[in-house]
């Protein structure tokens, strides 16, 4: 079955840091999300189809991480967008900063706090129709 033209395939790969002065390719994230016509997560398209909003992490050295993209109450606007590996743990959970906010195209950045609290900036470095 193939989803809605507005459901995409969201890459991230990690922007320049100290560890990594020209960024990374080999760590990031490969988000299905619905998108609106700005860029944007859309919430009320999200909330029909979660089942496939799924979100992958890969990081060099690590095995990959799959899990869910989350919608939950709270934080900085009254909502946060979450990464959640394992629904029967919160201590795996990933929070995008302000996630709702961005728009998602290429060449933009977003920052995701880990699973250790640290804040990572990541690219967005594609955005395809998922299929």
């Amino acid at each position: 079955m193939s989803l809605p033209h507005n459901f995409k395939r969201i890459t991230l790969h990690l922007a320049r840091s100290h560890d990594h002065p020209n960024g990374s390719a080999r760590h990031g994230y490969d988000i299905v999300a619905p998108l609106d016509a700005d860029g944007r997560i859309d919430p009320d398209a999200w909330r029909s189809r979660r089942d496939v909003c799924r979100v992958r992490r890969f990081w060099s050295g690590e095995e990959d991480q799959v899990g869910h993209l989350v919608h939950r109450a709270g934080g900085k606007g009254g909502h946060t967008w979450i990464f959640d590996y394992d629904p029967d743990r919160e201590d795996d959970d990933e929070a995008a900063f302000r996630l709702g906010d961005h728009v998602l195209q290429i060449g933009e950045y977003v920052s995701i706090k880990d699973d250790m609290d640290e804040m990572h900036t990541f690219r967005v470095v594609s955005v395809i129709n998922a299929d």
